[in-house]
């Protein structure tokens, strides 16, 4: 097929599938819970008992289907063979923690127990504790034997990559050292889970069981992001993979705004990754506003899902709220400090980010363009080289657990050969990866006393479990005799310090994003930190379209937008979507130098 021919690409068959488990994945906003959402509604209806499961740390299926699920199904109401379930990681963990624990209370002195809950304590047990419950499906086929298909609504890519390399990594690390200890504490735990995660392996890898579903936009990022997946999945054994194109816009009319859409989707296509063309490929129409409830998932399905003439007019005055380039003169007023940009994945923060380091640069600044995301786009949204004056980093995972290892070894002089090897053996555990890119992470931000430090963050989970780390770091370094280094110390107070940390939330006028968003801003507000504003981005609310569809979605994010200035009680920017792609060094200073309306500049 032609993979820039929008109109080659076959619409999506919502019930045409021949495997029990679907497992959807993809880069963070590109549209999967809708997708998986649509397609287990689509099956349901078609009169196969269906289990949609979430596996994500921050799930959206409550949102889509109006409910509030636990880890056991919950009926979906007017969708008689429609159940859903939250996998709950935190809930898990604890479980996790108290099978480990529960055996030895009474048993051990007191002193042993609080040193084991403690070494459950760090966020890799919450991974691991998930992995559990998410392999427990899988591999206990039992369980879920009352249906037809179990669908699987999974993390954004880097945290399913995660998930399904961990059986292998276990597995082996479990059967190498079945009496070492770890950041998990006591090994038999997982040793008796090995059946469970060979089953889990064997049936991912069986494509008369699974399909694996890569979803994507019609944008660079997200479809080289789904080629990566397609890749490291493929290696791993899960071989029967489908692409589906979501949010396509086909039919742009003689709409100026709507034309340029469309040709901006077709140029990702035509540049899109070689080995997708290679699967099976389905589209799913752009839609007029949020699809949120039963009756919105069936108008997708049944392709009904066309917009009509809009409520509201786009010639209504928007909220005169500042652009970028505003937010931009706030930040060189502030001086100093280390400018993070927050939010679901997919909505433009490294964009955002590199924006905004640029345009300090300009402004005279010595600035530090940084990312802890493990997928890196950094040099995807600069395209070409750095100016010299902006200095450009990555927390790259391998790089920094290898340091880290070596450093721990150097200072490891009095050990006895056995303590030595106990202590390379705890080395090896996939938990010091987690340890390492923190370290890494307080490294970055220390940088910011003398410097401007931008730091493109990973999706909202992975920054949570990195800000969240803080609390059980000291603890884990401590149990590998490795120094605490001042910089990690002085992190919490440093990112709860208004006047060195900003912390920007990204959001989409979309709910799904803002609904992400608010939840982001009660966690940080717990541990602490108090965000310095919202950027809504890529907004098409004043954007010049008489496109029907673009219209009642520029028209459908006016109360998003009004809900984001309730939600910030610090300040709210507005970056509009723009028909040329902010990648490189000029379009991205010209993104964050516009003084003219936001509207007329944007970026995703």
């Amino acid at each position: 097929m032609a993979f820039g021919d929008l109109t080659a690409i076959s619409p999506v068959r919502w019930a045409d599938w021949d495997t029990r488990y679907l497992f959807f994945t993809g880069k963070g906003g590109v549209g999967k819970t809708t997708t998986a959402s649509a397609v287990a509604v689509a099956l349901a209806d078609a009169g196969r008992r269906t289990l949609v499961i979430s596996t994500d740390p921050a799930s959206n299926l409550d949102d889509v289907f109006g409910i509030t699920a636990g880890p056991d199904p919950t009926a979906v109401p007017d969708v008689p063979s429609l159940f859903v379930s939250n996998l709950d990681p935190e809930a898990a963990a604890e479980a996790f923690k108290e099978r480990a624990v529960g055996p030895y209370r009474g048993v051990l002195p007191e002193s042993a127990i609080r040193s084991m809950e403690e070494q459950l304590s760090g966020a890799c047990t919450v991974e691991i504790a998930a992995f559990n419950e998410f392999t427990a499906v899988l591999a206990a086929p039992a369980g879920t034997s009352e249906f037809d298909h179990v669908v699987f609504d999974t993390a954004p890519t880097g945290h399913t990559l995660r998930l399904l390399t961990l059986p292998s990594a276990w597995s082996g690390y479990v059967e190498e050292h079945p009496s070492g200890a770890s950041c998990l504490g006591p090994l038999a735990g997982l040793d008796q889970q090995r059946e469970q995660y060979a089953a889990a392996v064997a049936t991912l890898a069986d494509a008369d069981l699974t399909t694996l579903v890569l979803v994507a936009r019609a944008e660079t990022g997200a479809l080289r992001e789904a080629a990566r997946a397609s890749g490291e999945l493929a290696a791993l054994g899960v071989a029967n993979q489908r692409l589906i194109v979501n949010g396509l816009l086909s039919d742009p009319g003689a709409d100026v705004m709507a034309g340029a859409f469309a040709d901006r989707q077709a140029a990702a296509l035509a540049e899109a990754p070689s080995q997708l063309a290679a699967l099976p490929v389905a589209a799913v129409s752009l839609v007029a506003g949020d699809v949120i409830g039963v009756a919105a998932l069936r108008r997708l399905v049944d392709a009904a899902a066309t917009a009509t003439a809009p409520a509201t007019s786009t010639d209504e005055p928007l909220a005169d709220l500042p652009g970028l380039s505003e937010l931009v003169d706030e930040l060189d007023a502030a001086g100093n400090g280390v400018v993070m940009t927050m939010g679901k994945g997919g909505v433009g923060k490294t964009t955002l980010a590199a924006a905004i380091a640029l345009a300090l640069v300009e402004r005279g600044h010595q600035v530090t363009l940084s990312t802890t995301d493990p997928a890196a786009h950094l040099t995807d949204a600069l395209a070409d080289a750095a100016p010299e004056d902006l200095v450009v980093e990555r927390i790259d995972p391998a790089v920094e657990t290898a340091r880290y290892s070596d450093e721990v070894l150097a200072a490891a002089t009095g050990l006895d050969d056995e303590g030595r090897s106990l202590l390379e053996e705890d080395l090896r555990s996939p938990c010091i990866e987690e340890i390492a890119v923190f370290r890494a992470f307080a490294r970055t931000v220390d940088a910011a006393r003398d410097r401007v430090v931008v730091l493109d963050t990973a999706p909202t989970g992975h920054t949570l479990l990195l800000l969240d780390a803080a609390q059980s770091y000291q603890r884990e370094v401590q149990r590998t005799n490795a120094d605490v280094p001042g910089e990690v110390s002085e992190l919490l107070a440093r990112l709860r310090d208004p006047e060195f940390a900003r912390m920007l939330i990204v959001t989409l006028a979309e709910s799904t994003p803002v609904h992400e968003a608010d939840r982001l801003q009660a966690d940080l507000r717990r541990a602490g930190i108090e965000p310095f504003g919202w950027v809504v981005n890529a907004s098409l609310a004043a954007a010049p379209t008489n496109h029907p569809v673009l219209r009642a979605r520029a028209d459908s994010e006016r109360t998003h937008i009004a809900r984001v200035e309730e939600l910030s009680s610090q300040g709210t920017w507005l970056v509009g979507w723009q028909p040329e792609p902010p990648i490189g060094a000029a379009a991205l200073r010209q993104l964050a130098g516009d003084r003219d309306r936001p509207a007329t500049a944007g970026a995703r």
